[in-house]
């Protein structure tokens, strides 16, 4: 025969440590180390929306959509991301440890795709102003592409130039945004 205790049961939750209370911030910080991640989207997301509300545009002339337009949006997105992911943190969800990738940490690094990609993109900065977006971004995406390991010699040139004339119009032509067209701008 079994005797059951007749005393009512603690409620659950988390126990408090019996330290100093230094010691139980660091800890109930520790467990929700993603906290930091919330922060830095909040933080990103007001440095955009200052940012986009800073920004000098004449309403008159661009329309309701303009170079405003996308700043606002990805500053809202990145604070309601914050939010909801502070939420999550403080309900009790957690990050799930990395394990879908097939990595094999015992590999160095491949330093040539780190080096290649980096030449890219600071060529692609020092050559915008003299030769323009339109050549400067298919040098960009063309470079980026071969670091990477594409070796297409005669397809991803064609989808770079492409690529790059399209993202100009977009920017330049649609949101107001007025890129440097170079050498290239009596023919666009």
């Amino acid at each position: 025969m079994t005797t059951e205790s007749t005393e009512p049961a603690e409620p659950a939750g988390p126990a408090e440590p019996t330290t100093a209370s230094g010691s139980t911030t660091r800890a109930w910080l520790r467990e929700r180390s993603e906290l930091g991640v919330c922060l830095l989207l909040f933080a990103l997301g007001v440095l955009v929306l200052t940012d986009a509300l800073t920004m000098d545009v004449d309403i008159a002339q661009r329309g309701p959509i303009g170079p405003r337009t996308v700043p606002f949006v990805v500053g809202a997105g990145l604070l309601l991301v914050g939010a909801l992911l502070a939420v999550d943190v403080l309900r009790g969800g957690r990050g799930e440890a990395e394990g879908g990738e097939d990595v094999d940490l015992d590999e160095p690094a491949d330093w040539r795709t780190v080096l290649l990609l980096t030449g890219v993109f600071l060529a692609a900065a020092v050559l915008i102003g003299p030769l323009g977006f339109p050549i400067a971004g298919a040098l960009l995406f063309w470079g980026s592409a071969y670091a990477l390991g594409s070796r297409h010699h005669g397809r991803d040139p064609l989808i770079a130039a492409g690529l790059s004339l399209f993202t100009y119009f977009v920017f330049d032509n649609l949101l107001g945004v007025p890129l440097p067209g170079g050498p290239l701008m009596g023919v666009l």
